[in-house]
């Protein structure tokens, strides 16, 4: 079974099996192993520093705090997306093509967000 299918199933079924019925996503969003799982998601792509250079290896050292914060973020619903980090790579034909890069964090959260909404709608 997919990993990610198993944390929904986890939080759907609770303790002792037993199904019950979601009213909101959030707290399956911010919950800590949700956002662990997350960044280590976000690792596995690999990818660049956004706009505040904060790397993978940088964001990975603090790991703890960062998730900390930013489940204190989202929870007191203070979390705010920075900018994206415009750059532009060669295509074949010599033109430039735009990329956005988001910084490690908003990776994270795009990650614990899809973690938990994915499964879910292939659930329904």
């Amino acid at each position: 079974m997919e990993e990610k299918t198993k944390t929904v199933r986890h939080f759907r079924e609770g303790e002792g099996g037993k199904k019950r019925r979601w009213y909101s996503l959030i707290d399956k969003i911010w919950a800590v192993p949700n956002l662990e799982e997350a960044f280590r998601e976000v690792k596995r792509n690999k990818g660049a520093a956004g706009v505040d250079k904060v790397t993978l290896k940088a964001y990975e050292s603090e790991l703890e705090s960062h998730v900390q914060a930013l489940q204190h973020a989202l929870r007191s619903k203070t979390y705010r997306p920075k900018p994206v980090k415009r750059v532009y790579i060669p295509k074949a034909d010599g033109t430039l093509r735009p990329l956005g890069i988001p910084t490690v964090e908003d990776r994270v959260v795009q990650a614990a967000v899809k973690r938990i909404l994915e499964p879910q709608m292939r659930l329904n």
